[in-house]
């Protein structure tokens, strides 16, 4: 039991104890590496091994590669007779207790860390007994001076001022966070989420964390010191012993899991990750991220005083846990790493993760069976110290080390063993992750290969987990740049800076480049991104576009402005939107009169300058108002609809016709209510009284009842298609007849020359001497209209066919050609005339034909006569001779009408 309670260690034999403690950036570290190098032997012990290498490269630059040493629990380079050792504290040599007597000088870095849960108790253990010889230097923060005064009594303690000063810059916005800044999440998800954004911002970061091994985190940190990238995004790990070219340091968040519980940083850590702003002469700034979506993102203003002026509260305890623990039986082994100190000053250390290993292992019989013996006790305590470097857990590493106990109990692990699960994890395919998983299970088997009394062949062992890990090292290293870096957007920025508009900008045809880069095209006043460049990477290069495309829109506005005016622009009016091509221009909104519609450009033409942008406006006005130039008739009707001196009654049709495009059902237009001065009006406008419809011959043409249904269409009025050509006879396909036509029969007639037939058979009618007469069918005929729809356009206006008497008995000869009489139509019937999106008041059944639509009122029901009945009205056919033998029919003009006939 003797010297196994800890005691206060003062200045003796070992020589003189220097404390060094003050704030980050005071150069304690370059002070050590000095004294070192000014004594003949020496080591000093560093909290990470990334420090141990990156100070082992220093001194081999000073001394030599045959005269120092780097020891850590993954990598050990040990020549022989080396004099200078770099270390973990881990690895240290055990000074107090003889393993190395004989170095002159031996330091500790960051001793303050003796109050961390997981690894207190081995830096608490150095403090009290790593001496060296002539000189001793512990190093740490300024929190750690009532600690060395009651356990180093004697011990000289020294501060050192910081450099530069840190002052606090508020939260800012990620895409407000100056260049050379780290940013510091507390989660590997809140790391790549941060480092994400700033690849779509400025071009990328370099990536710190725990989890990454030494070799891609130097990679990364080089990456950054190079200037390759300006931001770097970190766990709390760039807090120690990292020396990095920072000027801000952001913290996306004020708290973290430190393994039992989440919890609010302390301001000493705040002041450890902070420090790594500003270096040697340069100040340094602190924040928060704003919107990073922390409720404790905020630091308060006791916290911010304690960082800028480095005022935090002494440590009361440090951890301890017995460092020389009784080795005759495994409970004894743990019963003492157990016992908690007998001094003031410390605390029991919390179980640590070998502690729990050996606490489970001890509960499996077989396992605590085979430890027998002080040299099995310790051979187990070296086991179960292997660091669980794939943190998952204790009882997953208690299985882990399980396996291994197995062996070695027996001896050593077989080289065919270690070297094939060392060849399992050599591979370097995955993703971040997956490698991560890689590189911290390559460690394990890095940390085992190191110990000369474990494997067989050690050093080709080790040498074997060395290449792997740098192969997964460049591999994560790839992973991490490809996903968090874009060269080319980190060049650009720092070339152009914060100002996009300095990169060139050009127009290959329709093709826009940046800085030679392609990233889409224009189509009119449309930029389309191209799909290939559509990535975050390229959100400089859109920036610059942006600014730039204002003048080129200016610049095509200008020259299609020009060709509208020359009218050689291919404008086209299509849907109440104006095309130019496949581009919208504009679209048309209604306005005071129908015929007086709005102009609303497209949205997307608000990037064009105001300037253009109003001429292109003057230019696409001009053009409408040629196109609705042909409107010019219809036009004159409105007008002429409200001048009060043509009376209500003209005025009443005139508005019905300017509404209907200039084509209006005779029947309930209130046609007879007009006086003859009325009517004369009304023809002087233009205006053709039919028998069945009054029209405008100048709007039936296809351009001018194209542009009244565009127009008509855009206040929501649904009418059918305009005919190409509008010839004379269609045939009826669909529901409704085109614009300007009416249906007969299968057929669709323009209703100007139904008119014109019509005119025709009242001229027959006229000049007949009796009350019957013949209808020369040639002219319908030469229109293509059928017998069929010949004569259901006559029924509608009045005309009857009488059937002719059949020839006598043995009489040969063509059929005698039918006689009509025609009665004034009481009201319209049948015939469709579509244009009006409306349903004619009249409606006609003829022989189980369907109701036809006119022109008159929108969905007006069918009119009916006096009895109730919509079976038309007319003169009865007379009653058909008795049959007798017919002679052969000839083949005269009215052979298919008197067929027809002779049916009804």
């Amino acid at each position: 039991m003797a010297n196994r309670l800890p005691h206060p260690v003062s200045r003796g034999a070992e020589g003189k104890v220097l404390a060094v403690l003050g704030p980050t950036n005071t150069g304690k570290t370059h002070l050590a590496i000095e004294r070192l190098c000014a004594h003949s032997s020496g080591a000093i012990g560093f909290p990470l091994r990334l420090l141990a290498r990156e100070v082992y490269d220093r001194v081999v630059a000073i001394k030599g590669p045959s005269e120092v040493a780097l020891i850590t629990g993954e990598e050990r380079i040990e020549p022989k007779g080396a004099r200078w050792l770099l270390c973990t504290v881990e690895a240290m040599p055990r000074f107090g207790y003889g393993d190395r007597p004989d170095l002159s000088f031996v330091a500790l870095d960051e001793a303050q860390l003796a109050a961390d849960r997981e690894r207190g108790h081995i830096f608490t253990d150095r403090l009290l007994h790593a001496r060296g010889r002539d000189e001793t230097m512990i190093l740490g923060s300024a929190v750690m001076e009532p600690m060395v005064r009651a356990l180093v009594p004697g011990a000289e303690i020294v501060s050192r001022p910081r450099f530069s000063t840190l002052s606090h810059a508020g939260a800012k916005k990620l895409s407000r966070i100056p260049p050379r800044s780290a940013i510091v999440a507390f989660s590997a998800e809140q790391v790549y989420a941060v480092a994400e954004m700033l690849r779509r911002f400025r071009g990328g970061a370099a990536v710190v964390m725990g989890a990454l091994s030494p070799e891609t985190r130097n990679r990364q940190v080089a990456l950054f010191q190079s200037g390759e990238v300006d931001y770097l995004v970190a766990t709390d790990a760039i807090g120690m012993g990292l020396n990095l070219d920072v000027t801000h340091v952001a913290f996306a968040g004020l708290s973290k899991f430190d393994g039992v519980r989440n919890r609010r940083l302390t301001p000493m850590e705040m002041a450890q990750i902070a420090g790594r702003a500003g270096r040697h002469q340069r100040d340094g700034t602190f924040g928060t991220l704003a919107g990073a979506g922390g409720m404790d993102a905020e630091f308060t203003e006791e916290e911010i005083w304690a960082i800028e002026e480095h005022r935090f509260a002494p440590l009361t305890k440090i951890f301890w846990r017995d460092s020389q623990p009784r080795l005759d039986s495994l409970d004894h082994l743990i019963d003492d790493l157990a016992r908690p100190p007998e001094r003031p000053e410390l605390a029991p250390a919390p179980e640590a993760i070998d502690l729990a290993v050996m606490r489970r292992l001890a509960e499996d019989p077989e396992i605590a069976a085979s430890v027998r013996g002080r040299a099995a006790v310790a051979r187990f305590r070296e086991a179960c110290s292997l660091p669980d470097f794939r943190q998952h857990g204790a009882d997953t590493h208690a299985r882990f080390v399980a396996r291994l106990w197995e062996d070695l109990r027996r001896g050593y692990l077989g080289s065919d063993f270690v070297a094939s699960r060392i060849a399992e994890l050599d591979n370097p395919g995955g993703d971040i992750d997956t490698l991560q998983g890689r590189i911290a299970a390559i460690r394990s088997w890095s940390y085992i290969a190191q110990r000369p009394d474990w494997v067989l062949a050690r050093e080709e062992m080790a040498a074997r987990a060395r290449a792997v890990e740098a192969r997964l090292s460049d591999a994560l290293h790839a992973r991490l740049t490809e996903r968090f870096v874009n060269r080319r957007t980190a060049v650009l920025m720092r070339k152009v800076g914060p100002d996009a508009a300095l990169l060139p900008v050009t127009l290959e045809g329709n093709v826009l480049l940046v800085d030679g880069e392609k990233l889409g095209k224009l189509e009119g006043f449309h930029f389309k991104v191209d799909p290939e460049a559509h990535h975050s990477d390229h959100k400089l290069l859109f920036a610059a576009a942006e600014r730039h495309l204002p003048q080129l829109f200016a610049e095509r506005a200008g020259a299609l402005a020009g060709e509208i005016a020359g009218g050689t622009a291919a404008l086209e009016l299509s849907g109440g939107a104006i095309l130019n091509g496949r581009e919208v221009l504009a679209r048309l909104a209604p306005g005071k009169a129908l015929l007086a519609p709005q102009v609303k450009l497209e949205p997307a033409l608000e990037a064009i300058p105001a300037a253009e942008r109003k001429l292109l406006k003057e230019a696409i006005d001009a053009w409408l108002a040629a196109k609705l130039a042909v409107l010019a008739p219809l036009a004159a009707v409105d007008e002429a609809s409200r001048a009060e001196a043509g009376g209500p009654e003209l005025r009443a049709l005139l508005i019905r016709l300017a509404e209907r495009g200039g084509l209006l059902e005779r029947a309930g237009s209130g046609l007879e209510a007009l006086k003859p001065e009325q009517r004369d009006g009304l023809r002087k406008l233009g205006v053709r009284i039919g028998a069945i419809d009054l029209f405008m011959p100048a709007m039936l043409k296809p351009a001018a009842l194209g542009a009244w249904r565009e127009l008509a269409t855009m206040r929501g009025v649904r009418l059918p298609e305009v005919a190409a050509e509008m010839p004379p006879v269609l045939p009826a396909t669909g529901g409704r007849a085109p614009l300007g036509y009416r249906r007969f029969d299968k057929q669709a007639l323009r209703i100007d020359m139904a008119e014109k037939l019509l005119r025709e058979a009242h001229g027959r009618r006229a000049a007949s001497a009796g009350n019957k007469f013949w209808i020369d069918p040639a002219l319908a005929r030469s229109t293509g209209l059928t017998p069929e729809a010949h004569m259901h356009l006559l029924r509608i206006a009045g005309f009857a066919p009488q059937v002719p008497p059949t020839l006598g008995e043995g009489v040969f000869g063509p059929p005698a050609p039918p006689l009509f009489r025609w009665r004034p139509p009481r009201r319209a019937e049948g015939g469709e005339q579509q244009g009006h999106g409306e349903r004619g008041r009249g409606q006609h059944r003829d022989q189980g034909k369907r109701h036809e639509r006119g022109p008159g009122k929108q969905a007006e029901a069918p009119t009916q006569d006096r009895r109730g009945k919509d079976k038309p009205k007319g003169p009865r056919p007379p009653r058909p001779a008795p049959p007798r033998e017919e002679a052969p029919a000839g083949g005269g003009a009215f052979a298919a009408l008197a067929a027809l006939v002779g049916r009804v």
